[in-house]
């Protein structure tokens, strides 16, 4: 169905036009096999298997994540197999290994892709840089994406809830003529709420904004900014990470998701308000050059390289647990901990 977002006009699936019982009949003689037990595999894997679909999961033996799935409930032999044997029993090869371990994995990959399967993504990256990934697929296979709005833990918790969490969809190739039945079908199956259409690069340059702007870095530097001003003016650890990220979490967030900004504004105080209506547009000039700068980096194709050449080294997690170990140990995150261990909820 077409629905207007404001006053552009969008295509969208709903579970009521396309429900399970109609994605169950257009995959019921698929086998679909879940590459990469990670961030997105076991989320998308657990909820299709809940749903009734065949399914089996590729996994590195010998490795933790082979060790998750295992706990998971998958059966070495039987469900759960290594990647190559997972690869030549799929017909629907959901691709869900990282970007690095995608362009590493794709000679193996693209040798069983045999007419008339199906190439899955979550992310548009290794088909919009093609040129640096080398995932170029073969013509004669739907090439198809299903990106939650999401993690996959949030995915599968929402899930599990009975709730879903929104996807886009992208067709990039259609060998078989059912590749909008195939992708719509999948994208019910993992549990999205709604599916809204893309295309793989608005995907990938959306979501590399997305992630480096407002949903995870961008945030995590406006926190820090008016934490350090806090401390730096007299206030207390508990009362900078309250003011700055506990209240916005716990409290005024959630008004947003269930009704929006506006609703949030009305239903705090009349100081909150004047302040907030005051101020909002002030942090958008000051911020929006950054974003600017961000998309010009995304659409260059510069953060691409950068996540290519750090994710390829293998030191790659050894930094990686620096990075996080400086967040988690920075004053405000220790606060947090402190924050979190005195909610009601934790005693």
């Amino acid at each position: 169905m077409k629905l207007k977002f404001g006053t552009v006009e969008e295509n969208v699936v709903t579970r009521e036009e396309f429900p399970l019982e109609k994605a169950k009949e257009v995959l019921k003689d698929e086998v679909i096999a879940v590459l990469g037990y990670g961030v997105q595999g076991p989320g998308q894997a657990l909820n299709l298997k809940d749903n009734g679909f065949n399914v089996i999961v590729g996994q590195r033996k010998n490795s933790k994540t082979w060790d998750k799935a295992v706990e998971d409930g998958w059966v070495p032999g039987e469900t759960l197999f290594e990647l190559e044997e997972a690869c030549e029993k799929g017909t629907v090869i959901q691709f869900l290994l990282s970007d690095a371990g995608q362009i590493a994995l794709w000679p193996t990959v693209k040798k069983h892709l045999t007419p008339g399967k199906a190439l899955y993504f979550s992310h548009g990256f290794g088909i919009t840089y093609k040129e640096k990934t080398g995932i170029v697929p073969p013509e004669d296979v739907d090439v198809i994406l299903i990106a939650p709005k999401g993690s996959g833990t949030s995915l599968r918790r929402m899930f599990v809830e009975g709730r879903g969490l929104n996807s886009s969809y992208a067709i990039y190739q259609d060998a078989t003529g059912k590749a909008k039945d195939r992708v719509v079908a999948l994208g019910i199956g993992v549990g999205s709420g709604y599916l809204f259409e893309t295309d793989f690069y608005r995907e990938v340059t959306s979501d590399l904004t997305g992630e480096r702007g407002t949903l995870m870095g961008a945030i995590q530097g406006i926190f820090a900014a008016q934490y350090e001003v806090l401390r730096a003016n007299g206030h207390t650890p508990s009362e900078a990470f309250n003011e700055t990220v506990e209240e916005l979490t716990q409290s005024l967030m959630p008004l947003v998701a269930e009704n929006g900004m506006d609703w949030m504004y009305a239903n705090c105080s009349t100081t909150a308000q004047r302040g907030a209506l005051d101020w909002w547009k002030p942090f958008r000039d000051a911020t929006k050059p950054v974003f600017e700068e961000l998309y010009k980096s995304v659409k260059d194709g510069k953060e691409a390289n950068k996540s290519i050449e750090s994710n390829s080294k293998s030191d790659y997690r050894v930094k990686l647990e620096g990075e996080l170990k400086e967040l988690r140990e920075s004053e405000m995150w220790q606060a947090g901990a402190v924050v979190r261990q005195l909610r009601p909820e934790n005693n």
